[in-house]
């Protein structure tokens, strides 16, 4: 802060880096207010003075809250919040009645706005009087594929603003936007006092940053110990995709009593904010989300953040620990690795400057496995979450940017199956023509197991009588065999042709040359009274006229 509201306020452009939970957020609220209020001529309702991108909904509620801690003793300035998750009707009414000075919006939303001209707002005209930009964890816009809404965004808004780039990593791409969007802007880099500073270190000097090296089917065991023997703290644990979330999120609210856990990912639509809302006010619970959660979310008291899957990107990595050890408090850390990926530590000692120790994996664990694939027995929507979420993890390991430590052939699926306690191996390409001696399935028919939810069930039901009656009228007609390339059906003529000729070579046969031409002369000519190109009595006749 200390360094860049100076800055901000002497009408510089600024490119600013700082390890997470180092309070970026005031960095900008604070200059963004006094810049307005010097401003010669106040604005007016519908004339926007700063607007504020962020790439994630949890973090635009975060900074318009913190700007709202601010504005009160503002009454001058409106704010408004624009945001994914409801109706944006709603939105432009809310603008054309209060206003926006002061906008706090996630790029999707604020582009569609952009776009609103028929339905009576346009907001074009209203940033004219733009002052202030400011894009939050910059990184990350672009990495959500937001460039284009970005892009669109800046077409509309005045050149001559101040604009700043705030975030815990500078990317190629930031580069590039900070080469396109400022004005020979200033850099911020702010670094960890002490030893820290020394090999620019990412993550907070107060957080301790641990791994666990264990097979895939105890992976899950060992996490639901370790929460189980810190019940009383609050934790966020992280997964690669959003079924990982909603299976093992159900599995952990079963296994582990008297806890609130709670999850979120990206494919929820409207519950996400409520959730986000509702786990920041709680002194202690668990929360079960993706990458979703990993950007610039303060979550006040975060004992743990636990890694259960490692991140698709190194940066990544560095932005989930920040989750704890915020503004000073003390925060711990930990990622559980499978043993071939042990060299991912090193890789993240180097590349991110964020050192790790070891913690040995518990010993006397309980095996819930058995439980979990009970529950899946019992209950239909368990089994189906479960099969969801061992292909999604397949197919996001497949894509790890880190490809030479995280080999997807390298990967013991026998043993994930196991660890995901499913019932049998799903059909998908990466397990084609793959054999599991390790890996048991259940002997029941999965298809018999049924919904506990009894409307679901029912709609089941009805599937499968309509697929039953489908079989059963198919069961009579012939199956279409679409025609093989005509390259292909000459060269398995040929190699008939061999075949044949070298059968009876060896069989002896004094049939020759001619005699073979002749035979496959009938040949052709039956295969073509067959598919009914030509008629019986072509057929004798040019059977007789060949003989």
């Amino acid at each position: 802060q200390s360094a860049t509201i100076p800055l901000f306020m002497s009408n510089k452009d600024v490119a600013a880096e700082a390890v997470t939970g180092s309070g970026k957020t005031l960095a900008f609220v604070i200059p963004i207010l006094e810049i307005l209020l010097r401003r010669e001529e106040k604005l007016k309702k519908m004339q926007v003075g700063a607007i504020i991108i962020t790439p994630t909904r949890e973090l635009a509620i975060q900074i318009d809250e913190v700007l709202s801690h601010f504005t009160k003793h503002f009454p001058m300035f409106s704010q408004i919040l624009l945001i994914g998750g409801r109706n944006p009707m709603e939105d432009v009414e809310k603008f054309k009645e209060h206003g926006g000075n002061i906008i706090v919006a996630t790029p999707g939303r604020l582009e569609d706005l952009f776009r609103r001209k028929a339905d009576g707002l346009d907001l074009a005209s209203c940033v004219k009087a733009l002052d202030v930009l400011v894009l939050d964890e910059a990184d990350r816009l672009l990495d959500m594929g937001f460039e284009a809404s970005l892009n669109a965004i800046l077409d509309f808004l005045p050149k001559q603003r101040r604009t700043g780039l705030f975030s815990a990593t500078q990317t190629q791409e930031v580069e590039n936007l900070v080469r396109a969007g400022l004005r020979n802007p200033v850099r911020i880099s702010v670094k960890e006092k002490g030893v820290a500073a020394s090999n620019t270190q990412k993550t907070p000097t107060r957080l301790e940053n641990y791994y666990m090296i264990c097979k895939a089917d105890e992976k899950f065991n060992q996490l639901v110990h370790f929460l189980r023997q810190h019940k009383q703290e609050k934790h966020l644990v992280f997964f690669s995709t959003c079924a990982c979330v909603e299976y093992y999120g159900k599995a952990l609210e079963s296994l582990i009593k008297q806890v609130k856990i709670m999850s979120i990912h990206g494919k929820m639509k409207h519950k996400r904010n409520k959730i986000f809302t509702e786990f920041r006010k709680l002194p202690g619970g668990i929360l079960v989300c993706t990458d979703v959660m990993a950007r610039g979310i303060d979550i006040p008291e975060v004992h743990w953040v636990l890694q259960y899957d490692p991140p698709s990107s190194a940066s990544a990595f560095v932005h989930r620990c920040g989750r704890t050890a915020r503004i000073g408090n003390v925060g711990s850390a930990l990622v559980f690795l499978l043993p071939m990926e042990e060299s991912y530590v090193n890789f993240l000692s180097i590349n991110q400057k964020c050192p790790m120790q070891e913690m040995k994996p518990q010993t006397n664990v309980l095996d819930l496995l058995p439980k979990l694939k009970s529950m899946a027995l019992a209950d239909r929507a368990v089994f189906e979450k479960g099969m969801k979420a061992f292909v999604s993890y397949v197919q996001a390991y497949a894509k790890h940017e880190c490809n030479l430590i995280f080999r997807i052939k390298d990967l013991d699926f026998a043993s994930l199956a196991r660890g995901f306690a499913l019932l049998k191996m799903p059909k998908m390409p990466e397990l084609r023509g793959k054999c599991f001696p390790d890996f048991t399935p259940v002997t029941v028919n999965t298809d018999s197991i049924s919904f506990k939810d009894k409307n679901r069930e029912k709609q089941r039901q009805k599937k499968l009588e309509e697929q039953r009656k489908e079989r059963e009228e198919n069961e009579g007609k012939k199956k279409f065999v679409k025609n093989k390339a005509w390259s292909k059906q000459k060269a398995k003529r040929e190699k008939k042709k061999k075949v044949t000729a070298k059968r009876k070579r060896e069989e002896g046969s004094d049939i020759d040359d001619e005699d073979m031409e002749e035979l496959l002369n009938d040949t052709r000519l039956l295969k073509r009274l067959k598919k009914g190109k030509i008629s019986e009595e072509e057929f004798e006749k040019k059977l007789t006229g060949s003989q």
